[in-house]
């Protein structure tokens, strides 16, 4: 087969994460601001001397800012359940006896619940703070590793994608509410926190909250991407729910999200504007901590709605009702900037195959993606 490559780069996603403008980086490279922007805009012929440079003064490798994407080719493949026509549906390929069998992602197969080997065996000793780990892997590993706090299930996605461009990059991803992210990124117990949190005092996404948790460290928000929020409600909406006033109707049973999670804050804000008392929702505290959970609440028939995503409603074939776009920004501190391995996995962002991934769930508007939106100073907020 034939495969046409494309050469691509992530300069100004990088270029903007650092803080630089386009003369900036052309004084410190050596050429041109018209080069600068010609690159980036994919427009100039670009010469291994100007790639060098350009990667010497960002600090990076210069497959970290340009590489070769190939047209997407096909294969044929025999799926392991009955799908329905017309429609894309995400498999995920193996091949078996000189035959690809595609494996459908839907449902509760979309997502993995699997170990995750160890590193090590700590110990802890009486009147100690601290742990004695003795190391299951080499020690060369560890030093690779990123660790992210978050709920939006692209992030596994995108994990992976950059595990596998990077092969010795590492991510560790863990759930973890907005709310509880941040608090984790605060704590130091991660570089990059998934969040999204509205302030209607504000009318803006993310950043107060920000500010509140991080109020003397430098942090920067880039863009995940934009995903609609909303009802999920069983295959048809059957029982016609319409608007969130329904939700106190006698004959609906919500299942909702812990405190502190962004879809909690959305149903609370929501219920609020709709004058609807909470203890008039039959199920408000029935709590579940995920958005995996909320919809195979729904889909088992153990509740009629909840809120989630666009693109968790498209996984389980629910029907899906918007409330809100909501933006999904991952915050890290400045300095984890420096961090060869955060730039790796930053510098995946806008790679054409997490692009894809991410618009494959359905339901997010990527325009934004791996565009730094904002940054906040210590008190000062930019």
């Amino acid at each position: 087969m034939s495969v046409k490559d494309e050469l691509r780069n992530g300069l100004r996603s990088t270029r903007l994460r650092l803080g630089l403008s386009q003369q900036d980086l052309a004084t410190m490279a050596g050429v041109s601001r018209q080069t600068i922007s010609s690159v980036e805009s994919g427009q100039a012929a670009l010469s291994v001397t100007v790639a060098l440079r350009l990667a010497k003064a960002l600090g990076c490798q210069v497959e970290d800012l340009f590489w070769l994407e190939p047209d997407l080719a096909t294969l044929e493949a025999t799926p392991t359940a009955t799908l329905p026509t017309g429609k894309p549906v995400p498999v995920s390929l193996v091949n078996v006896g000189e035959k690809w069998v595609a494996h459908p992602l839907v449902g509760n197969d979309a997502f993995r619940v699997e170990l995750i080997p160890a590193d090590g065996e700590a110990l802890r000793q009486p009147q100690q703070d601290t742990l004695t780990v003795t190391l299951l892997d080499d020690p060369g590993n560890l030093a690779n590793t990123v660790a992210v706090a978050g709920c939006a299930p692209a992030l596994s996605l995108w994990a992976q994608a950059a595990e596998r461009w990077h092969p010795g990059l590492r991510v560790h991803l863990s759930f973890a509410n907005s709310t509880e992210a941040l608090d984790r990124l605060a704590r130091g117990e991660v570089h990059i926190a998934g969040v999204h949190l509205y302030c209607p005092k504000t009318e803006t996404f993310n950043l107060p909250f920000v500010q509140c948790a991080l109020p003397h460290q430098g942090a920067v928000l880039i863009n995940l991407g934009i995903w609609d929020e909303g009802l999920l409600l069983a295959p048809g909406n059957p029982k016609g729910i319409q608007r969130i006033t329904d939700l106190a109707r006698p004959d609906v049973v919500l299942v909702n999200r812990e405190p502190g999670a962004g879809s909690r804050e959305l149903l609370d804000q929501a219920l609020a504007a709709a004058k609807v008392s909470p203890q008039a929702v039959q199920g408000f505290d029935r709590v579940v901590f995920s958005h995996q959970a909320v919809a195979q609440a729904i889909a088992q028939g153990q509740a009629d709605v909840g809120v989630s995503a666009a693109s968790i409603a498209t996984t389980y074939n629910l029907a899906f009702l918007p409330l809100r776009q909501s933006r999904y920004d991952l915050v890290t501190l400045k300095a984890y900037l420096e961090e060869p391995t955060v730039q790796q996995l930053l510098g995946t962002l806008s790679h054409r195959r997490v692009i894809s991934q991410i618009k494959r769930l359905g339901g997010y508007d990527t325009h934004l993606t791996g565009e730094v939106v904002a940054t906040t100073h210590g008190d000062r907020l930019k």
